[in-house]
């Protein structure tokens, strides 16, 4: 293929030679399911799941609504590729070119300086992970899913699939048919987990599906903050990317969950990711999307326990050719509840976002509140914003604020950088970053000057 300037720009578009142990035939079947499960020595309660998923998958229509899935072929992916025997815990032991893929990407530097736990997931695969020995003497559990269904087996069976139903939405239906890696967390009873844990996310092959499987519990007042990243090379075939991230909080636990996406524009990024939050429980999604030709994501919570709080923060950003369909669901099923989205959005270049939100406040739920803020700005005439808030009040006793905000960067703002001798892509940059400020300022430092160094080479067309 021949290299655009994109691929040098794009500081993670880079790609490696395909050195597979294992690569399933292009499309989804029975006997590709057969297949994955085969390879990983599941138990027969898996392969089951499996293929009952697939059914319901085949079942169900594509979705209609929100961006336009009309150009992915499902028999045109391969399903899973296998990149290592086995994971390691030590990145000496990874086959050279994945060693080189995370150095470039910057995981082992990242784990020695600020985080508890790194998983590092390459292709279908986790390929690496580490978590510090104190850690496990508390035991805090930290490991990928495939792990965990054979080590962890009563613990994987009691929960998996208990917030995501195989049976919620077709790409849902389809992760639990395919699922492979992805996370697998347990924090004990009154367990803090100070530095974050971290899963890094990356997709070598070309035409790949990768179908990370997340699962995370919180025991009765525990905490840990988890972080996802998520990278890709640039190819002109198309990729998908189907996770499922399933949070279950006990009674007053608190979990934060922080994803900075910056996929390639090649790549569907079609995610369901929902957390259970029982009493005076505290539920966080910080999520930030930059990358990806398309994404359709809107973390929820369930706040099924009196008391429980959630909370989501959303940047999105648009530039040339990619729809970010972005949101968030709170589904208040109990009293004294409370929930807090805070939306941002960017488009520019013709690029498109929508916020797509969901509100409930059920039958019950009593003295509820909801807070809901939408900003979208908007750099050109090119490009487009539009917002979709659903409010759903089945309960009178109940408080709840709806607030949006449509803006174009005011040109007398940029006048005055530029008469203190800004230019004006600089100043686009400060100004949009000063927008998407009150949600950056929740993430840990690192990755806030990682964000917003990408937000400013978007603003200068230099990234995708």
């Amino acid at each position: 293929m021949k290299k655009s300037n994109l691929d040098f720009e794009y500081g993670y578009g880079f790609s490696m030679p395909e050195n597979n142990i294992f690569k399933t035939k292009k499309g989804i079947s029975e006997s590709v399911i057969r297949q994955i499960s085969k390879i990983k020595n599941e138990p027969l309660w898996m392969k089951n799941f499996r293929l009952k998923a697939l059914k319901e998958f085949f079942k169900k229509p594509m979705p209609v609504w929100g961006a336009d899935l009309s150009e992915i072929d499902f028999k045109d992916i391969f399903y899973y590729i296998k990149p290592n025997k086995s994971v390691k815990s030590s990145w000496e032991d990874l086959p050279k070119e994945i060693k080189e893929t995370y150095d470039r990407i910057g995981v082992p530097e990242a784990e020695k300086n600020f985080l508890a736990g790194v998983s590092a997931q390459y292709e279908s695969e986790v390929v690496y992970k580490s978590i510090q020995k104190e850690l496990t003497g508390q035991g805090v559990i930290f490991c990928d899913m495939d792990t965990a269904v054979k080590k962890y087996p009563d613990l994987v069976r009691k929960y998996f699939s208990t917030v995501v139903s195989l049976y919620d939405n077709k790409f849902a239906s389809l992760n639990s048919s395919v699922w492979s890696g992805g996370s697998f967390v347990y924090i004990p009873k009154n367990v803090k987990v100070s530095l974050p844990l971290q899963a890094y996310f990356r997709i070598n092959a070309k035409n790949f599906g990768q179908f990370e499987r997340t699962l995370i519990i919180a025991e009765e007042n525990s905490f840990c903050h988890y972080i996802e990243g998520c990278t890709a090379p640039i190819y002109t075939t198309s990729s998908l990317h189907a996770a499922v991230v399933e949070i279950i909080l006990k009674k007053g636990s608190r979990v934060r969950y922080t994803t900075v996406q910056n996929w390639s524009k090649n790549v569907y990024n079609l995610v369901t990711k929902r957390a259970k939050v029982l009493d005076n429980a505290v539920m966080e999604w910080v999520d930030c999307n930059i990358g990806s030709k398309v994404t359709m994501k809107y973390p929820s919570c369930y706040l099924a326990g009196e008391g429980a709080r959630g909370e989501v923060l959303s940047i999105a950003y648009s530039g040339s050719s990619q729809h970010q369909d972005a949101g968030a669901k709170m589904i208040h099923l109990a009293a004294n509840t409370t929930s807090r989205i805070v939306s941002k959005s960017v488009s520019k270049d013709g690029g498109r976002t929508s916020y797509r939100g969901l509100v409930q406040i059920s039958p019950g739920a009593k003295n509820s509140k909801a807070y809901v803020s939408c900003d979208a700005l908007i750099i050109d005439e090119k490009s487009r914003s539009d917002t979709y808030p659903d409010m759903r009040i089945k309960e009178r006793e109940t408080d709840v604020q709806h607030e949006a905000t449509v803006e174009k960067l005011g040109e007398e703002k940029l006048f005055y950088l530029a008469s203190r001798g800004i230019a004006r892509v600089e100043a686009e940059g400060l100004l949009v970053n000063g927008f998407i400020e009150p949600i950056t300022k929740e993430i840990p430092l690192e990755y806030t000057i990682e964000l917003n160094r990408l937000i400013n080479l978007e603003m200068a067309g230099s990234v995708g």
